[in-house]
């Protein structure tokens, strides 16, 4: 039995609900209801515009309607009168399956038909900056290897400790935060839990972050590439399967601690990942991240070719411990519905055709990676990316053809807007209208 919002309202005192969902280009949308009119909206769901929003719609299609779900209610911490809710979209009585929460939750119920569950955690950086975009908030923040610096890390202990407080009272079990290689980027890590609830934290952390630099006269930003010389903002992903206890990726007997479940469900993922950048690295500026030149720290970080080690930092997937593996491809503008959406979709593909990854590679990618040519590059550049979904036969199966031109219809016009203003080099300083429209992603 759903739980009744407007009961929860009185008990909480919650004044207010953010009935929001989250569009194809990763923007977090809301409407503000009073608690008075939370039945029927429970019910019925907000109504909205959708071409208004990044749908592949049109001003003469119907009301699309968010219908709120109870279980994702999170009272905001900085302002308890105030829930949040993340909602499913509709249009005509049926499910608008070109949205990413509704194009998670299939993938989802895919999964289930065999009893089976994502488990993902998300590691999510961003940069304290200026209100303006032009520097980092912290001017003291200038050493060549930042990484772990407890001083500029305690520098920003106010808005760290409350960004971490409110995770504490939500439940979310956080348990570090750090600095990270760039100047002004920071970390902060919380439990794994199912697919669908670490996408609704993500949306709601970014959003919390940002709300709460913002409290603090500063600005924080998920953009992939900021800063031409500084490391960008990766948001890797820690990645197993679960049949209720059981992890389905965990052998003990095996070299990596995986089992043959999970080096197929890997294998997918490597097989579709140059399509999988289209939804991992959905930004212009995030082929700033892909294959950049080495930082002012040494080391990128980030991945540049479809590879698989163990416990090495410098491939697309790593892993870490037996029973998981760290998924390394993803960075800040990535949608946190089509992240965890395209993991599945992936990894189901690579199960049902038993794809095989290949022997991992124990190799600095990084300074010895050309000496391996055979291994596939991952793309340059955002068309190179959506090119490769476009022919992408796992995804197109998973999420419909129509849904997948949806998708490539609103990047490609975003391209054709870009490329009637700007030219994207990686050489080049990064333009304008990437800060604008990426600084806030």
């Amino acid at each position: 039995m759903a739980k009744d919002l407007l009961k929860i309202a009185k008990q909480k005192k919650i004044k207010y609900f953010l009935i929001s969902f989250v569009d194809l280009f990763g923007v977090l949308r809301s409407k503000l209801v009073p608690t008075e009119a939370i039945k029927g909206m429970q019910k019925n769901g907000a109504g909205f515009a959708g071409f208004a929003t990044w749908l592949d719609m049109s001003p003469a299609d119907a009301d699309m309607f968010a219908v709120p779900d109870p279980d994702s209610l999170i009272q905001l911490p900085w302002k308890k009168e105030i829930g949040w809710l993340a909602s499913d979209l509709w249009m005509n009585g049926k499910p608008v399956e070109a949205s990413p929460r509704v194009m998670l939750k299939k993938q989802i119920k895919r999964l289930a038909k065999n009893n089976m569950v994502l488990k993902s955690g998300v590691e999510c950086e961003y940069f304290l900056i200026n209100p303006e975009g032009t520097a980092i908030a912290d001017s003291r923040d200038t050493q060549s290897k930042p990484c772990y610096d407890q001083s500029a890390l305690l520098r920003q202990y106010d808005l760290i400790k409350e960004i971490c407080d409110s995770m504490l009272k939500m439940g979310w079990n956080p348990y570090q935060n750090d600095h990270e290689d760039a100047n002004g980027q920071f970390e902060m890590n919380w439990d794994y839990t199912d697919a669908l609830n670490t996408a609704d934290r993500h949306v709601f952390f970014k959003f919390m972050v940002k709300t709460i630099a913002e409290k603090n006269s500063l600005r924080a930003t998920f953009m992939p590439k900021p800063f031409e010389n500084l490391t960008g903002n990766g948001c890797h992903a820690h990645i197993s399967l679960w049949n209720g206890s059981k992890n389905l990726f965990l052998d003990k007997g095996d070299k990596l601690g995986l089992t043959k479940k999970a080096y197929n469900f890997l294998g997918g993922i490597l097989h579709s990942a140059e399509a999988l950048s289209a939804f991992f690295n959905p930004t212009i500026n995030s082929y700033r991240r892909i294959d950049a030149p080495v930082t002012s720290s040494g080391a990128t970080w980030s991945p540049s070719k479809i590879s698989y080690t163990g416990n090495n930092r410098t491939h697309m997937i790593r892993v870490p411990a037996p029973g998981r593996f760290e998924l390394r491809l993803m960075d800040g503008s990535a949608n946190p519905y089509l992240l965890q959406a395209g993991i599945i979709a992936a990894g189901i593909d690579g199960m049902e055709i038993r794809r095989d990854p290949g022997e991992p590679l124990f190799v600095n990618m990084y300074t010895d990676g050309d000496n391996y040519p055979n291994i596939k590059k991952l793309p340059s550049e955002l068309e190179d990316a959506l090119e490769h979904l476009s022919n992408n036969k796992p995804l197109l199966a998973a999420f419909g053809e129509k849904n997948i031109t949806s998708y490539l219809k609103l990047k490609e016009q975003e391209l054709k807007n870009f490329n009637a203003k700007e030219k994207f080099l990686k050489k080049d300083p990064i333009t304008d209208w990437e800060k604008i429209n990426t600084l806030d992603c």
